[in-house]
């Protein structure tokens, strides 16, 4: 089996990178530079015991690779129970992934013996219900060489090659389009972070004028107290704050002085005892209702329209210029 993915570290699967080897080459050729293989080891059955727990590795490169090729040999099939119970669980999670090839079909004799090899497979593929599928399609492949040339057997390998161009330009274009929907988000999120801390501002406005409101209540209360106690006690004030300023407060004053004046010498001290602790209550509310959630700076919201400025103006209008340079980096020098 050989896979097509991104790069991606195999460090966190004990004993893989012992037995890894990379090879690079420089061709520019049917956008091979976009391209990476991963030659993952031939399961036998048996007690063969691997270096490293290689079901386990093949099935975390599956989940990362853009396509899935099995090759069956026609000399040995590869339908050892092993390989075919992994194939089988790969195309449960990755159907849309896996391509089957016959691979080496000019070492499968004539055609004749082709179609005896192909209908075995086919036969063993179909007898496991995960990979008995409509519509299932296993063309033959060969590299071609000198000893080839003759053979009649038909060599579906440039449609590989197309299948791989077409997935790298869907890879490509769905990621451009996820740059273009990820700038987009973050516009969105800005915006919606400065919307949330303005109504945070206006929240905190209206808990400060109530904060403010209260407050006043209960610094005007003990005042109101003491300015009727003044003037219920003209002879004592009199010669303090002067006639014309005693009879501007009796003029306003005057009714709760009367009425100050009603309440019995003894529960006198109660009515002042309660309108101390309302006076007390209404600042502690006051307290209490002006109490503010944090907002956002000027700096940082200047920072937060900087970073959607940029996203919306600088990196999604690259875009279309991205695109340009994957599709140079994938032709040949000869085809530019």
């Amino acid at each position: 089996m050989k896979y097509i993915l991104d790069d991606n570290l195999l460090s966190s699967l004990s004993g893989v990178t012992d037995y890894l080897t990379t090879e690079i080459s420089t061709s520019k050729q049917k956008k091979f530079s976009l391209v990476t293989f991963v030659d993952t080891p031939g399961l036998v059955d048996g007690d063969m015991k691997y270096p490293f727990d290689v079901n386990k590795s093949i099935l975390w490169l599956g989940d990362l690779a853009d396509l899935i090729f099995v090759f069956f040999d026609p000399i040995g099939q590869a339908l050892c129970k092993r390989t075919l119970n992994l194939v089988e669980e790969l195309n449960h999670k990755h159907a849309d992934r896996i391509r089957f090839y016959l691979s080496k079909a000019d070492e499968a004799g004539h055609e004749s013996d082709r179609q005896r090899v192909m209908m075995q497979i086919v036969q063993e593929l179909c007898k496991r219900p995960g990979l008995n599928r409509t519509g299932f399609d296993m063309p033959t492949i060969y590299v071609p060489n000198m000893n080839s040339k003759g053979s009649r057997c038909a060599n579906q390998i440039e449609e590989v090659c197309k299948d791989i161009e077409k997935t790298i330009n869907q890879t490509i274009q769905t990621t451009l389009n996820s740059l273009e929907k990820d700038c987009d988000q973050i516009a969105e999120l800005v915006e919606d972070k400065l919307e949330k801390d303005s109504v945070t501002a206006s929240v905190n406005l209206r808990a400060k004028f109530r904060g403010a409101l209260f407050g006043f209540i209960g610094m005007l209360l003990p005042l109101i107290l003491l300015a009727t106690y003044l003037v219920s006690t003209k002879s004592e004030v009199v010669k303090v704050l002067g006639e014309d300023i005693l009879a501007t407060m009796s003029l306003y004053l005057g009714p709760l002085a009367r009425a100050w004046q009603k309440v019995p010498a003894q529960y006198s001290q109660y009515v002042i005892i309660g309108i101390v602790g309302v006076a007390l209550i209404m600042l502690l509310i006051a307290k209490f209702a002006s109490s503010t959630k944090p907002t956002l700076s000027r700096k940082q919201k200047k920072s937060l329209l900087e970073v959607r400025d940029y996203v919306q103006n600088t990196v999604k209008s690259k875009k279309q210029k991205l695109y340009q340079e994957y599709l140079k980096q994938s032709v040949a020098d000869h085809d530019l």
